[in-house]
């Protein structure tokens, strides 16, 4: 018999708990290195969109990797600014995916100024929703907010306050980054929040404030900063109390498109309308609206159901 030794702890597109020694407050983690740059890279996205998009991915992870349940999470945010709609879409197998919808020019124009344009100028006025699917035997459960501020940070933590009224602090950041192999986009995110008091804990205020003070130090070039581990970045905040990283899990880009699926979307359309998707070499063609993916079908590949 041959032992295998455990497979190692991601250090690069992961996401992670983490615990302060002896502190109510508990934390997550997310890294994102080339797997967001498969997401953001599969469109020609405005720099302003791509970082956008990338903050709603670095969410979904964040959150989505506390779940204790197999299924799904979806943040989106809809408004009526020059993105119209961004969405990023985990699972629990680590498989993440999302995509934007925009108008170029509104973009530019709104991107005219010194600093990249967030999610307020973005969007407008509209909501952020995070929803949760556990399949279909269970219904969905949903949860909106208002937009607000320039990250998608302040929306989530307006989210746990308003449904959850768990006092959360989270932290995004996006950007390229250059190295011997070329520029990539990468994201980062870390999240705390506070565990209640009781009698046994008595008070947690304190600890919450000091944790808040500290995690408020967290520059955004260390969370994308490749160089730096997720151990390294935990240590910098809260060395002088312990900190250990807990449950690493991998994160991958993974659509969840088919070609089976889209026959089956385009099989509900009717005989005319399907008619009219017909190219002039006689195929119907659909690009998935995440991954950019082209599928190719003959229309007598359609099978109505």
């Amino acid at each position: 018999m041959t032992d295998h030794a455990p497979a190692a702890a991601p250090s690069d597109n992961l996401a992670a708990a983490f615990q302060i020694e002896g502190w109510p407050v508990r934390g997550r983690l997310v890294r994102l290195g080339s797997t967001i740059d498969a997401i953001l890279s599969a469109h020609a996205y405005p720099e302003p969109v791509a970082a956008l998009l990338g903050e709603a991915c670095a969410l979904a992870a964040l959150i989505g990797s506390a779940l204790k349940f197999e299924g799904r999470l979806i943040v989106q945010a809809q408004g009526d600014g020059p993105v119209r709609y961004v969405v990023a879409d985990y699972d629990t197998q680590g498989h993440l995916r999302g995509y934007c919808r925009f108008d170029e020019a509104e973009v530019a124009a709104a991107s005219q100024g010194f600093s990249r344009p967030g999610a307020k100028t973005l969007l407008g006025e509209g909501v952020f929703v995070m929803t949760l699917d556990r399949g279909p035997d269970f219904e969905r459960t949903q949860g909106i907010t208002p937009i607000e501020g320039e990250s998608l940070s302040l929306a989530a933590e307006h989210y746990f306050q308003q449904s959850e009224q768990i006092p959360t602090r989270v932290r995004l950041a996006v950007g390229s980054v250059t190295s011997d192999a070329g520029t990539a986009w990468r994201a980062g995110g870390a999240l705390i929040q506070l565990i209640a008091g009781d009698d046994a804990r008595g008070s947690t205020e304190e600890a919450w404030d000091r944790s808040r003070a500290l995690f408020q130090t967290l520059a955004d070039d260390e969370l994308i900063d490749p160089t730096v581990s997720p151990e390294t970045l935990l240590f910098r905040l809260f060395h002088e109390d312990g900190v250990r990283l807990e449950d690493a899990r991998a994160l991958e880009a993974v659509c969840r498109c088919s070609k089976d699926r889209i026959g089956a979307v385009l099989a509900s359309f009717g005989p005319e309308e399907r008619a009219d998707m017909v190219e002039p070499d006689g195929k119907i063609r659909v690009t998935c609206e995440y991954c950019a993916t082209v599928y190719e079908l003959e229309p007598e590949e359609i099978v109505a159901g």
